[in-house]
């Protein structure tokens, strides 16, 4: 019992990065008890680069379990980032930085958004994954953006 107490109490202090904004969602399978299968679209701001957003589509668990928040969902995940403005960066990138992590189980299991740059094409790249504790999984998704001068508005 302890150890699912630490785990629990590790997980309300992980660093907060960013939240997602649901921006719509489709149901994928009918459940007679509990909320459908679904997927879900989100979008996020890379909060070290003004400028980019990311929209991600993934798959939630519906049924008891999952409106509970029990159920473990998939895997698999599909990213799109866009520059929508002028691209700055607000603070030195770190190769490989997490900008994004959403819980899709009860503990163990989560997925993750990191930022590589691209120096020689002057290119962001951002790679979504699903991981646990104990093994990851090959399943990922990658976008990238090459920084482009964004036009003045006269």
């Amino acid at each position: 019992m302890r150890v699912v107490k630490g785990l629990l109490g590790a997980l309300v202090l992980l660093p907060g990065l960013v939240a997602a904004e649901q921006i719509g969602e489709v149901s994928t399978v009918f459940k007679f008890m509990g909320p459908n299968d679904k997927i879900v679209v989100e979008a996020f701001d890379d909060p070290k680069v003004e400028g980019v957003t990311c929209y991600l589509s993934r798959a939630k668990t519906g049924g008891v379990k999952g409106g509970l928040g029990l159920a473990e969902d998939r895997a698999e995940a599909s990213i799109a980032c866009r520059q929508v403005g002028p691209i700055s960066f607000i603070e030195k990138l770190k190769e490989g930085e997490e900008v994004f992590r959403e819980r899709t189980s009860l503990v163990f299991k989560t997925m993750q958004v990191v930022r590589f740059f691209d120096q020689k094409r002057n290119t962001l790249v951002y790679l979504v994954y699903s991981d646990r504790v104990i093994e990851g999984s090959p399943q990922n998704a990658v976008t990238a953006i090459p920084i482009l001068p964004w036009p003045q508005k006269p």
